[in-house]
């Protein structure tokens, strides 16, 4: 809504002097606040990130440069090392009887398993893997007393998020969805494995849990 009034310069001249700032709200919100828009541009998206929502209009938009995108090769290894490698694991501590009669395997999986997220399509392969070999050590490795169950976080402060291109518009979105307006901690993730490993926890065998204050079933934000 930023009004110009240059009474000195020819219509047209004035029509190419506010297109910018109409196509770009960023740029017409620094003029208007007489302050750069780079400035502008660091606040807001700390913002948005904070769960500021009605800013979303203004927030950096996600870039994904070209040389970003993996090739074949770097795809399945991010399926290895972050899916399939839980059974390689599992395996060779059984073949080294490493385990106790009653033990636990963990693994963990996101959101991302079932909703796609740009620059995120390699780690969303590797975590449907990781829940399939999931699923298999609990049936194939209950005879030795190895329960396995899959934690699904919510959108967690973690050097990994940080690496995901657009991640601060993950952070935002999640915690407008979420019941409690905050992102799940490294410290939520950890209390529920920890009331896992527990005895009364030792019928839990093959699940996916979720452990996100209801982030999933969130529906329309306030």
């Amino acid at each position: 809504n930023l009004k110009l009034i240059a009474p000195e310069r020819p219509r047209t001249e004035a029509r190419e002097r506010t297109r910018p700032l109409a196509s770009d709200p960023r740029a017409a919100l620094a003029n208007k606040l007489d302050i750069e828009v780079e400035r502008l541009s660091e606040a807001v998206d700390v913002l948005f990130a904070e769960g500021e929502l009605s800013l979303h209009p203004i927030a950096s938009p996600p870039t994904y440069a070209q040389q970003d995108l993996l090739d074949a090769e770097d795809f399945a290894r991010t399926i290895h090392c972050m899916g399939t490698s839980l059974l390689d694991w599992t395996q060779d501590l059984l073949n080294r009887e490493q385990f106790a009669d009653d033990a636990r395997v963990f693994g963990l999986t996101s959101e991302g398993n079932t909703v796609a997220w740009k620059g995120y399509a390699a780690v969303a392969a590797a975590k449907v893997a990781l829940e399939s070999v999931g699923r298999s050590i609990a049936v194939e490795m209950a005879p030795y007393g190895i329960r396995c169950n899959i934690i699904q976080a919510g959108v967690t402060e973690t050097p990994a998020l940080a690496a995901i291109p657009g991640s601060h518009h993950l952070k935002a979105q999640a915690k407008g969805r979420n019941p409690f307006g905050r992102l799940t901690t490294p410290r939520d993730v950890a209390n529920v494995i920890y009331l896992l490993s527990l005895d009364e926890a030792s019928w839990v065998n093959g699940e996916v849990i979720r452990v996100d204050g209801g982030e999933h079933i969130s529906g329309a934000t306030s």
